[in-house]
């Protein structure tokens, strides 16, 4: 009998339930650069056609709000073994 129980070897793979902590990382990446790009073209539309603050509030609002409801669909969708399998290899 062993003194010491083998240690499982370290997976860069989070377990099936867990969210990878790269997706997380590139879900706020994807926020802060679709409110970025929304911003930038809501002020040059508001320079273009002399509107002031409504195009760069709108961009504001629609960036965040499109962001934020493309994340939460990302991190609600289910995983594990119940969710379709996406990769390209035949199953067996």
């Amino acid at each position: 009998m062993e003194e010491f129980p083998e240690t499982p070897a370290r997976d860069s793979k989070p377990a099936s339930d867990e969210v990878s902590p790269w997706a997380l990382a590139g879900l706020g990446t994807q926020f802060f650069a679709s409110i970025l790009l929304f911003v930038w073209v809501g002020n040059w539309l508001d320079r273009r056609f002399d509107v002031a603050p409504l195009c760069l509030l709108s961009g504001v609002f629609l960036g965040g709000g499109g962001s934020f409801f493309l994340s939460y669909r990302q991190l609600t969708k289910p995983r594990g073994s119940h969710s379709r399998n996406n990769d390209s290899t035949p199953n067996s």
